[in-house]
């Protein structure tokens, strides 16, 4: 008997969103959601997935697990991170990912001339990541490497799409765009009864078949659960932490001034909230891989937090 209250899995969930996007059968949502990002600056028309854990060029180094982990016919690599909880250096994390797929074309035992093939790194944050470089009136942003004076691309090898999932906030009347369509069933899939009358494409009927809870098996639902109480509890603990952050920085802020207060406030509180969670995850018995994959830290930085 299905005991989940959703007629659909949510997205934001780590077993939710590898199982639309990280699965073989279901690749052509994937193909189809990175096309509606790219825009015509990329058309991908075929994905093959690619070992999602990677390591350095000695065992010791470390490692990376990437959400998913593809390349397109060309031979382009694809990292798609889905990141829930806010983290500081997040930014480095994902130029830190990119030197993977990088690295891994580098033939070994013989001459090369370094021709790279294409690395795209998607992050899909379910926060507002706020950042001075961004236009605050989009979602989705594209970072190259480029001449900051004539603002040319000077090496279109490596790119990046930052999608402020958080900061989503249409209407099912108001979607438009592909992306938007995306857009909106990545945030609020799982709250929905029926298909809106705007996501009537064939896409979408495939993604709502895929993430119908109903057809999932006992072992799938178990999973499907666990995964669902994991987002949960660092949802709301990182909304707890967010509140408490609040509060003390609004009082440090009559001493030493209401941003800076409100500032200080925020940062304690979101990493006191993500350790509190890494804690209870790990107590519970889950795999640390998959507790730094789903808070946004390194293995030896929650190893580090568990052990506190």
């Amino acid at each position: 008997m299905r005991q989940s209250e959703e007629r659909y899995i949510s997205l934001l969930t780590d077993f939710g969103f590898k199982r639309i996007f990280g699965t073989d059968p279901n690749k052509e949502l994937l193909i189809n959601f990175l096309n509606s990002l790219f825009d015509g600056e990329e058309v991908i028309k075929d994905v093959k997935y690619l070992n999602s854990e990677n390591v350095g060029d000695v065992y010791t180094e470390r490692k990376a697990i990437f959400d998913v982990y593809c390349e397109n016919e060309q031979g382009e690599k694809f990292i798609v991170e889905m990141q829930n909880a806010y983290q500081t250096f997040f930014k480095d994390r994902s130029l830190f990912y990119s030197t993977f797929p990088i690295r891994e074309q580098a033939p070994k035992g013989s001459d090369w001339n370094f021709c790279l093939k294409k690395v795209y790194v998607v992050a899909l944050l379910n926060y507002k990541m706020s950042d001075e470089a961004f236009d605050s009136s989009d979602t989705i942003h594209t970072i190259a490497l480029m001449d900051t004076k004539t603002n040319k691309v000077f090496n279109a090898k490596l790119m990046f799409k930052y999608v402020e999932v958080g900061r989503f906030d249409k209407t099912d009347e108001e979607l438009t765009s592909l992306s938007d369509k995306w857009m909106y069933v990545l945030k609020n899939l799982s709250r929905l009864d029926n298909r809106p009358a705007a996501l009537r494409e064939k896409i979408f009927s495939k993604l709502f078949d895929a993430a119908a809870v109903a057809r999932f098996t006992p072992t799938e639902l178990r999973e499907y659960e666990d995964s669902l109480k994991a987002y949960r509890d660092i949802k709301n603990s990182l909304d707890t932490a967010k509140e408490q952050g609040r509060e003390e920085g609004m009082e440090e802020g009559l001493a030493k001034g209401r941003e800076e207060g409100l500032a200080k406030g925020r940062e304690e509180g979101r990493a006191e909230g993500i350790a509190l969670v890494a804690k209870m995850m790990y107590d519970k018995g889950m795999d640390i891989d998959a507790i730094a994959s789903m808070i946004g830290m390194s293995k030896g930085e929650v190893e580090r937090l568990c052990e506190q």
